[in-house]
């Protein structure tokens, strides 16, 4: 309860540190788990697994051994042996009587024949005008090459290929959109359901070969929208009429069956019976196909069966395919294992699946069963995910991530189920981002709230008890370790001293190593003097130096981040001058972003000292959003880099007069050759206090020397 003063009411703190994370943490988590199940709903059912399924194909490809089907192909070869595509259709008719000699059971053509063979004779006839009447009356008298084709068609079990015509295609004005012209042998035991795949009308062959043939199908379906063909049509509706794909054409006449049953579930296609198989489909008619690599000897080449010597059993009990594989004719796909494939292969398979069983399934109750693990791993990510420490931080999701793609290729493997495992993991996934990233905030504000309480507290106990030098001793305790700074870094001689003006003071300066061959010093002044800037300088130290530290996009937003976070705290409206500069050890190279602070004094290896005019810009909490360059100073080895605060220029004697930068550059000039930085600052605080002599400082005191001895020895 807000206000309340009861014990029994843990702080918010106090509940983090026992496990209970705020609430808005959990919100946090759960808010982003639905915007990503949102996002995945509409892209849609299928695009999420496909690649990770593909993979899945590529891995555990269907095992083939002695499949049911062949496949005769019109390839280059067989167009040198019987000349180029079309074929008259007195040769075609001669290749199906091959193909039904050698003991198959049923024949599919993988083409159209949608237009009266140019070699009949009555068309040759009309191509010659100079004939006599006679010969014309002889060739006209002779059967045409379609009839012969179609008395063969009628002695043997053959389908024939339909093409479904969308809407507004270019073959719409040459297809037939009346169902009555559309008949089809295989019997429907009911209707199809609005969803299947629908044409409003096809194009069929031409009469005297679909009359006679034993069946008629449909012979093409859309791929997905990636171009990869995964799933092949069993059944469409045509001109509404129902009308079974190829592959369930053929499997139909090869099992001798006379009935197809759309199996329903609440209105839902779910499967095609056809004799005693039951074959699973998705909503609209389509099989999912689980490829596989075909052994050799199923692929015959037309060609050589129109020659003699050809095996007289090579076709014994097998349905037989006839498609196009020459340049310019093929139907050339894609599929999870082949970048490009005849269509007819696909075809063959998805007979062999029929009739073997091997088709894929997604059940019903996949998305049931990946919503629910879903919400589960989202709900364990917004409550659990704050309890983890350490290692588990990203072992969990990992762990959880790696059982749910294990689980779903099992299930693809050994039971042909397709069950996708990445709607849980990205719906978890972000729920557990957002939850890591709603901890780091509220750690960073529990940081800064904790940091500012225990400045506030102790120099309330250093009032109460009138020991500001206690306080004084707590500023400079917050600082780097004076001793320690010359031994920072092999390459670098640093020193620093801090002189506040009163007990306490708003001057501080840092030393922080970024890496290996980086090292970042910097010396702010928070404005006046006192408490209040002391409470103001630990807090601008502490946050730069972590802003500094995670920095990863440079020195200009680095501070831009520092202004940015100081402002954000800032009811006061204290501001802050901050020098900030980043050395790269192995190179000399010099970095500087100067936020209204003092300009560096740079002193050359033999004594020669000149002030470094920097650009920079307004200080801290000043000017919101202000872009602070980033300028650039090579240094040589030996060369030396001071910065310093106002205290020093601006120290006054008692007779008013400033200490100002020529005393300064004098007294630097002298520091080279083996003189240490620690001399420096010494020798700088030393003449500003001997200039005052002794009375009150003006302001805090701050100098920082930097020294940089050179390149490590190769």
């Amino acid at each position: 309860m807000t206000g309340s003063n009861s014990t029994s009411e843990p702080a918010p703190e106090a509940a983090v540190a026992h496990g209970r994370p705020p609430l808005r943490v959990a919100l946090a988590g759960l808010c982003a788990a639905v915007l990503v199940a949102a996002a995945l709903l509409w892209i849609g059912q299928d695009a999420t697994g496909r690649a990770l399924f593909d993979r899945f194909q590529r891995l555990a490809p269907a095992p083939v051994h002695d499949p049911a089907t062949r496949v005769v192909l019109i390839d280059p070869e067989s167009l040198k042996i019987a000349g180029p595509w079309p074929w008259p259709r007195y040769l075609i008719a001669r290749l199906t009587e091959e193909i039904a000699a050698r003991g198959a059971t049923a024949i599919g053509f993988d083409m159209l024949f949608p237009e009266p063979d140019r070699f009949n004779p009555d068309r040759v006839a009309a191509l010659y005008p100079e004939l006599s009447a006679e010969t014309r009356a002889a060739m006209r008298a002779v059967r045409s090459q379609d009839q012969v084709f179609a008395e063969v068609i009628g002695r043997h079990p053959v389908v024939l290929a339909r093409l479904g015509v969308a809407a507004g295609s270019m073959d719409a004005g040459s297809a037939e959109r009346n169902a009555a012209r559309l008949p089809v042998n295989a019997a429907f035991a009911g209707p199809l359901p609005a969803r299947v795949l629908s044409f409003p009308a096809a194009i069929t062959d031409i009469a005297d070969l679909d009359e006679v043939a034993a069946g008629q199908a449909v012979v093409n379906g859309a791929p997905d929208r990636d171009g990869v063909v995964r799933r092949v049509p069993l059944v469409a509706s045509v001109a509404g009429a129902p009308t079974p794909g190829f592959a369930l054409e053929l499997a139909r006449i090869g099992l001798g069956a006379e009935t197809i049953a759309p199996l329903l579930s609440h209105g839902t296609l779910r499967a095609i019976g056809v004799g005693d198989r039951r074959v699973p489909v998705d909503p609209d008619g389509r099989m999912r196909l689980r490829f596989g690599r075909w052994p050799e000897g199923t692929l015959v080449p037309a060609g050589l069966l129109l020659q003699t010597g050809f095996d007289r059993a090579a076709f014994r009990g097998k349905i037989v395919l006839v498609g196009l594989g020459a340049a310019g004719t093929a139907d050339v796909i894609t599929t999870p294992l082949d970048a490009e494939t005849y269509g007819t292969f696909v075809q063959a398979q998805a007979v062999d699946a029929i009739l073997s069983g091997g088709a894929l399934a997604r059940p019903w109750w996949a998305p049931l069963a990946e919503w629910s693990l879903a919400a589960l791993l989202a709900t364990a990510a917004a409550l659990l995910g704050p309890r983890l420490r350490g290692p588990a931080i990203p072992l969990v999701p990992l762990l959880a991530a790696v059982a749910l793609v294990g689980g779903s290729f099992a299930l693809f493997r050994f039971a042909g189920l397709v069950v996708d495992p990445l709607r849980p993991i990205a719906v978890g996934g972000a729920a557990a981002l957002a939850v890591a990233a709603m901890l780091f905030v509220e750690q960073a504000a529990r940081q800064r709230r904790l940091r500012a309480a225990l400045a506030e507290q102790r120099v309330a106990a250093a009032r109460a008890a009138g020991e500001l030098e206690a306080a004084r001793e707590i500023q400079l305790g917050m600082l780097p370790p004076r001793a320690g700074l010359a031994t920072l870094h092999p390459r670098v001689d640093l020193d620093a001293r801090l002189e506040p003006a009163r007990s306490v003071g708003g001057d501080f300066y840092d030393a922080i190593p970024l890496g290996p061959d980086r090292l970042c010093v910097l010396v702010g002044d928070v404005t006046g003097k006192g408490v209040p800037a002391a409470l103001f300088m630990a807090l601008s130290r502490a946050l730069s130096k972590s802003v500094l530290l995670r920095a990863r996009d440079g020195l200009a937003d680095a501070v831009a981040t520092i202004d940015a976070e100081l402002a954000r705290d800032n009811a006061q409206d204290m501001f802050v001058t901050m020098l900030v500069a980043v050395l790269h050890t192995d190179t000399g190279r010099l970095d500087l972003c100067n936020a209204g602070h003092e300009n560096p004094l740079r002193v050359t290896a033999g004594g020669t000292v000149e002030p470094l005019p920097l650009e920079g810009g307004p200080p801290l909490c000043v000017v919101g959003g202000f872009p602070y360059p980033v300028e650039t100073v090579q240094l040589a080895p030996g060369d030396g880099i001071v910065l310093v605060s106002d205290g020093l220029t601006e120290a006054q004697d008692g007779a008013g007069g400033f200490f100002g930068h020529d005393r300064a550059l004098a007294i630097l000039s002298r520091w080279h050759g083996d003189a240490t930085a620690r001399s420096a600052t010494d020798d700088l605080a030393g003449a500003v206090r001997a200039f005052e002599g002794g009375g009150e400082p003006s302001d805090d005191l701050t100098v920082l020397a930097l020294r940089w001895r050179g390149p490590a020895a190769a």
